[in-house]
């Protein structure tokens, strides 16, 4: 098995702990857990160069700091400073089977050598069998775990089988899972030998399925309901192969998966908008200075011992004075507090109003981001300036900013199986490592990107006409009626999908699709960020296009030269244009009283005309519709946008 190289961002997602993906020789590997990407016997370790901070991220996801996934370095010049750190995979799914005699066989997540198949009657001259490749299909359950299939229960009905005959893969030729068929006892040349098994046959028809309400009303599968009631009950094993951990305890119903199927891996990933404790208190230089390798351990130390009631001299006291000579007390101070979150009359505690185990509240999570951007900060970590707005336009939006500076960091705080569901940042945690770490000493991998966006805020007086509309309120609550019925039969969290969610989100899609043709972004280097809410206190309607893909790309000016009026208006005029017909109408529009998309959560929007890649949006391309930003071909006048000439 050869080592394989990947970006680090994609260690947070796609390819983060517990997914799946394939080395330069065809070798199906999952990333390993994080015990184990930082190896404590490395003498040449320092963390302090992987280790990032973002105070407000870290109080609501309660972590000590988070870290960068290692980068391979070569030893240069004597220095051997993390040199040589790799992220550990391992082999999985273990069956494999060989491509002339279809034999099935199993090999230990460790395995670093080619499987090769053990019947001589194809031996090569070397006298070694033919190399195998690793089966399709994997076994899954809906809190995160993974298995292989169970094949040899499967073929013979049942949990505890004594037989121990040959296992074989044959596809018949018939189209879907229908024409995989294992056997048990059956020869290379498909004839039934009993001498290698008890001659039981069964096709894959069904894995992937859901299956009838158990006993209790909840979802079962196929998989399991297809062997319960002939032995044990079939339920998933608990494994977790990217902690090397093949059996614990799971009570949930287990389904077969293509191991490429993208509903075997939804990584959990928080992010967040840099927000400075006080505006231009603290210069980049400084900040810089804080992550030394002598600097942070330093101050780290202070946060655990004094923590927000630390005086200038406490600080200074422990550190390298020729560093901090020129920076005045003030200076050191409001850099300390900026680093932690620390303001001036709290003890550094998480103000955010979340209990610390769910962040799914994001109206409270976002909107001190929503006060901040919306103003014209002016700071080395996040910047913005007003350009105006076209006259054409001051009758729709309230404010446009140009995000010259922005800082985001995506964390990955769990992973989910089956489908994109809620999950506690403890139960994410318990996913990524064998054993948990205590708040003072966790961390979580992340990568930091800098960009740059445009920021759109509607006008509330209007926004406020518009959604009293019954109209308009009864289109969108054929979006949250669907949505809230599927949520409750998962026993998800209901959400409030207001007539401004579904708008906002739409129109934020079929921007991003004409700024990529404007400005010549890829589709999948720009990405949303949703500030809306109608709670009492928190009312938002902004709307936030970035740019932050990790390279230059994000940080050409081109997205910020677009915030100017006399560009942003034939940008608006082009985008609403195209809008108004989809490539796929009438049927994209008129789709939208039965729904379509993910969940049909969506009304009048699909490939032609509204979808972005799913890294590009919030929402996994759910809730929305152009009926409500331009109208429907009933109704012209329903949308937002609809006087917009």
């Amino acid at each position: 098995m050869t080592s394989g190289r990947m970006r680090r961002a994609q260690l947070v997602t796609p390819f983060g702990v517990g997914a799946m993906g394939v080395l330069v020789d065809g070798t199906s590997v999952i990333t390993a857990g994080l015990d184990h990407w930082f190896p404590r016997d490395n003498q040449d370790l320092v963390i302090e160069d992987f280790a990032v901070h973002d105070w407000r991220l870290e109080a609501r996801l309660s972590v000590k700091e988070f870290r960068l996934p290692p980068d391979y370095r070569r030893p240069s010049g004597g220095d051997n400073r993390n040199t040589k750190l790799s992220i550990p995979v391992l082999r999985f799914p273990r069956y494999a089977f060989c491509m002339y005699c279809k034999r099935l066989k199993q090999v230990p997540l460790s395995f670093q050598e080619s499987v090769r198949c053990e019947d001589a009657a194809h031996a090569g001259r070397s006298g070694k069998g033919p190399r195998m490749s690793q089966v399709p299909f994997v076994a899954i359950c809906e809190d995160g775990h993974l298995d292989d299939f169970p094949f040899r229960q499967w073929v013979h009905h049942s949990a505890d089988t004594k037989c121990a005959g040959i296992l074989r893969l044959f596809s018949t030729g018939g189209g879907g899972l229908e024409g995989q068929v294992v056997r048990c006892g059956f020869d290379a040349k498909n004839k039934r030998d009993e001498r290698q098994g008890c001659g039981a046959s069964r096709s894959l028809q069904g894995i992937t399925m859901a299956g009838r309400r158990d006993d209790a009303g909840g979802e079962s599968t196929v998989l399991t309901q297809d062997l319960e009631g002939r032995s044990q009950p079939f339920l998933c094993t608990g494994a977790r192969p990217w902690l090397h951990e093949l059996r614990g305890h799971c009570e949930n119903p287990v389904r077969g998966a293509l191991r490429a199927a993208g509903n075997v891996y939804f990584p959990q990933v928080e992010s967040s908008i840099f927000l400075p404790q006080k505006v231009g208190a603290v210069s980049g230089a400084m900040r810089d200075l804080l992550k030394r390798q002598d600097v942070s351990p330093v101050l780290d130390a202070v946060r655990t011992f004094v923590g927000a009631g630390a005086t200038a001299a406490q600080i200074r006291g422990q550190l390298p004075g020729e560093l901090f000579d020129s920076y005045p007390d003030e200076d050191l101070l409001a850099a300390y507090k900026d680093r932690y979150g620390f303001g001036d009359n709290d003890s550094g505690d998480n103000d955010s109003g979340d209990d610390g185990d769910s962040p799914d509240d994001l109206d409270i999570w976002r909107y001190p981001e929503f006060k901040m951007i919306r103003e014209t900060p002016s700071d080395d970590s996040l910047r913005a300036f007003d350009p105006g707005i076209h006259a054409d336009l001051k009758a729709h939006l309230d404010r446009v900013r140009s995000v010259t500076v922005l800082q985001e960091t995506r964390v990955l705080r769990g992973f989910t199986r089956g489908r994109d569901s809620d999950l506690k940042v403890s139960a994410g945690k318990a996913l990524l490592r064998r054993r948990p770490l205590a708040p003072e000493r966790d961390w979580l991998p992340a990568y930091v990107v800098k960009g740059e966006g445009i920021y759109f805020e509607l006008d509330p007086e209007k926004l406020a006409r518009w959604e009293a509309r019954g109209d308009v309120q009864d289109r969108a609550d054929l979006i949250a009626n669907q949505y809230n019925q599927v949520v409750t039969d998962r026993g998800g969290r209901l959400r409030d999908i207001s007539p401004r969610v579904v708008m906002l989100h739409t129109l934020a899609h079929i921007l991003i699709n004409e700024l990529v043709f404007t400005c010549g972004y890829s589709s999948a280097s720009l990405r949303e960020r949703l500030y809306v809410s109608r709670e009492s206190g928190r009312e938002m309607a902004g709307l936030l296009i970035y740019t932050a893909a990790g390279d230059s790309e994000g940080t050409m000016g081109g997205l910020v030269r677009m915030a100017r009026k006399d560009h942003l208006r034939p940008v608006f005029a082009s985008a609403l244009s195209d809008a108004h017909w989809c490539s796929t109408d009438p049927v994209c529009m008129d789709a939208g009283d039965k729904g379509q998309g993910p969940d049909s959560c969506n009304l009048a929007a699909c490939h032609g005309c509204a979808l972005l890649p799913e890294t590009s949006c919030e929402e996994f391309n759910r809730f929305l519709d152009r009926g409500l930003v331009i109208g429907t071909f009933d109704k012209p006048s329903l949308g937002y946008f609809s006087e917009f000439a």
